[in-house]
């Protein structure tokens, strides 16, 4: 049982059923979790989490990109406690900060082993975000800078780009004009060592504890 009194439950959102297969035998060894539905599409997995409640939602990204982001927005309207983990053949950086914006709690590649599987979901399933240790690379090595030295209109350009806002987005949130965001990004990344937006928003998670990763 976790800390609420719930099991902790996975559902499994999946394309072919003998990955769906597959992930049903490594739980089987896992004390923790338990199976509690498979689902071949991003409607029939919405349902499952509906009628079961699972503490963990593993999301198949062949389903479609553009789909599972819209799945993922609807299940945070739903307001439903349910941590969604999104796992992809191929999950290229941009995408799995898209999904991590969206409302995913973990993001993975279809690669891991089974070890990393259980630890990523075993990691949401406890509260902590998720992503795969190669996609963090650019946030490792900008863990390495410290903000102490942005002015406090360059940490409202940060947090609002954490959030997955674009310049113009950020611009009329904080009253400014686009290009005076990108002046505060420059100096932004000038400071901290980051370059990209990518990195920025991906080093927030990790400053703030709220993402933990697989080893290397």
């Amino acid at each position: 049982m976790n800390s609420n009194g719930r099991e902790k439950t996975v559902v499994i959102c999946e394309t072919q059923p003998v990955t769906s297969e597959g992930i049903r035998s490594t739980l089987e060894s896992c004390y923790d979790l338990k199976l509690v539905g498979t689902a071949s599409s991003l409607s029939l997995g919405m349902e499952m989490v509906k009628n079961l409640q699972p503490t963990v939602v593993l999301i198949d990204k062949a389903l479609g990109l553009q789909g599972v982001l819209d799945w993922l927005g609807a299940l945070r309207m739903e307001g439903k406690i349910t941590a969604p983990v999104v796992w992809g053949v191929s999950m290229n950086e941009a995408e799995a900060l898209r999904m991590m914006q969206s409302g995913a709690q973990g993001v993975l590649r279809k690669t891991v082993d089974p070890e990393t599987l259980l630890v990523c979901l075993q990691t949401v399933a406890n509260g902590t975000s998720y992503m795969e240790q190669s996609m963090l690379q650019e946030a490792e090595k900008a863990a390495r800078h410290s903000r102490s030295n942005l002015t406090p209109r360059e940490l409202q350009v940060v947090e609002l780009v954490e959030h997955g806002l674009k310049n113009k987005e950020i611009a009329g949130t904080l009253g400014i004009r686009p290009g005076t965001v990108k002046i505060h990004l420059k100096h932004i990344f000038e400071k901290t060592g980051v370059r990209g937006r990518y990195g920025l928003a991906l080093s927030g998670l990790k400053e703030k504890g709220l993402l933990a990763s697989s080893p290397m």
